[in-house]
């Protein structure tokens, strides 16, 4: 019984009428069957040409008569471009007779790299996926968990972004204000014990692993300001191990700035890691037109065997927490501690001194200079100078009414800010060096959401708009290498920055003639112009200035 039952097992292969368990459905299997023989022979011959015809299609994308900035900083030339798949497979010469998929002529066009941003805060990037903002300013790739803030675990945030899908690639640095507060909780004002820095090494380590790109502080934010610099040392050394770079705000952009740059350098060399430099600024009147002597001490710490680098966006005036304009001491212990330091007399007139003080040291004389750019408890204020704030809530803007009302901003669950206080001829200057990087330090905008700064609509259109076109301050190469391979090769972004063969398809193309940022400080909701078509990893995310509805970005991990 065995030897029969895997006999017909393993041979019961005869035609179904044939079977004697199912000899009723034979003859309308061999009739469909039959029938089914009879249809493919007659669509033989269609479907063989519909794949003669999209095989004879010899790339995915090409770019014709375009003038090509390979992002290297060398001289445009004219040439074509063609994509396979997700990278750049030819360049340079014509492509005549080829085919493709997408064709498009960019006669009178710039096609250059897609611009890599590489110091932005974009840690909500699912929620808003599209990031229309960056895209439309020729941004293909961004690095987001600057200033000290990220988020804690990188796996989960690659997921979230490959589960979510978005239309730009993401790099991410891991916070040093993020893995402190998870170790620390709120008590900040102290070094860590032994075992919180071993911690504190466990988790950028376990960063590193999931593949951010480095390590970034925000040293003037809670709770990073009370780090000392043996500390902020040991985790760079972690960084380091794993190939990383070191990105900070640093404790001074002001009349301490030199002390700051001192601290920078010195966990550049211990701990033998490339260094960054956010946001490049001298800030304040009394700093104004010192850009020469930090720009010698850069040099010179690179002429001493430094990596230093350095970031900078288009604009004189910088953007943060209203809660900047107070002094961490009384910030510290987060917001109940805070309440309580304002509802004690004596602490509170130490509060309203340092603050005079400090508008004294800068010789600013109030804080007309700062703005309210989304102050959620009480929208009336978005838009307005701290006077002008201080007028609608108090009904005088005399020094200690604005005091008073950055006091009470704070308290009601404080408020964006947008700043003026840089010079032109310092930022000029530090544009002009060679190893500055263009950097819009925003987030991913939300359309017509409070009064923003106009960074996040406009940095790359705006330097070359104004400093490339208009003032020629750079060049067009220096201005989109400064945006593309510069950025690529000091974080380590492989493949991609350049135009070459073997590099991602990230492409912007744009008239360097209209090119533009209408965004401006009093209405900033305005897209970039003059960026007609944006290609990430092969995908045409922009067409003929129109989003496509595609989102091809991918997480980058540190190699």
């Amino acid at each position: 019984m065995l030897a029969r039952r895997k006999h017909r097992v393993t041979h019961d292969c005869r035609p179904l009428n044939e079977r004697g368990a199912h000899r009723d459905g034979g003859l309308f299997f061999f009739r469909f069957r039959s029938t089914l023989r009879a249809i493919m022979r007659r669509l033989f011959p269609l479907v063989l040409f519909c794949t003669v015809i999209a095989r004879a299609q010899d790339y995915d994308v090409i770019i014709r008569r375009a003038s090509l900035i390979d992002g290297t900083g060398a001289p445009a030339v004219t040439g074509e471009l063609a994509i396979r798949g997700d990278r750049i497979v030819a360049l340079g010469q014509l492509l005549a007779g080829a085919t493709a998929l997408t064709e498009i002529d960019a006669a009178g066009r710039i096609v250059a790299p897609g611009f890599i941003d590489v110091h932005t805060h974009a840690e909500d990037i699912t929620d808003l996926p599209v990031a229309e903002n960056f895209l439309r300013m020729g941004v293909t790739t961004i690095v987001t968990g600057n200033c000290g803030g990220s988020k804690l675990n990188v796996a989960e945030l690659f997921d979230a972004i490959t589960r979510t899908t978005v239309a730009v690639n993401v790099a991410t640095l891991i916070g040093h204000n993020t893995v402190r507060g998870q170790v620390m909780g709120g008590s900040f004002a102290r070094p860590p014990t032994a075992a919180e820095l071993d911690h504190m090494r466990a988790l950028v380590a376990q960063a590193m692993q999931d593949g951010a790109v480095g390590l970034s502080t925000g040293l003037i934010y809670l709770p990073g300001t009370f780090a000392k610099t043996d500390e902020i040392v040991a985790l760079a050394k972690v960084a380091s191990a794993h190939g990383g770079i070191y990105a900070s705000h640093m404790r001074s952009e002001s009349t301490g700035i030199f002390t700051a740059l001192d601290e920078l350098t010195t966990i550049a060399r211990e701990a033998k890691i490339p260094a960054e430099v956010s946001h490049l600024k001298l800030s304040g009147p009394v700093t104004w037109g010192r850009a020469d002597e930090i720009i010698a001490y850069l040099d010179k710490a690179r002429a001493s065997g430094l990596a230093i680098t350095h970031d900078q966006y288009a604009y004189t005036a910088s953007s943060t927490g209203i809660s900047a304009l107070i002094d961490s001491e009384f910030r510290e212990g987060g917001a109940k501690r805070y309440q309580e330091r304002l509802a004690d007399p004596a602490t509170k007139a130490r509060m309203v001194a340092e603050m005079k003080d400090s508008i004294a040291r800068g010789k600013r004389g109030d804080y007309t200079y700062a703005v309210v750019a989304n102050f959620k408890a009480d929208r009336r204020l978005n838009g307005k100078t701290i006077p002008q704030a201080a007028k609608i809530l108090r009904g005088a803007d005399t020094l200690d009414d604005q005091i008073e009302t950055i006091l009470e901003i704070e308290s009601r669950g404080g408020a964006q800010g947008v700043f003026h206080g840089m010079s032109e001829p310092d930022l000029k200057k530090f544009l002009a060096q060679p190893f500055t990087m263009i950097a819009s330090d925003a987030g991913v905008r939300r359309f017509g959401d409070a009064v923003p700064h106009p960074r996040g609509y406009g940095n790359n259109a705006r330097i070359l708009a104004r400093y490339v076109r208009e003032q020629k301050v750079i060049s067009l190469e220096d201005a989109v290498r400064k945006m593309s391979s510069l950025p690529a090769k000091t974080f380590q972004l492989r493949d991609r920055g350049e135009l070459r063969p073997g590099a991602f398809a990230d492409i912007v193309i744009f008239d360097p003639a209209t090119v533009s940022d209408p965004s401006t400080y009093d209405d900033p909701h305005h897209y970039a112009v003059g960026f007609t078509e944006v290609i990430v990893n092969g995908v045409p995310v922009i067409r003929d200035t129109r989003l496509t509805g595609a989102r091809p970005g991918t997480p980058v991990r540190l190699k």
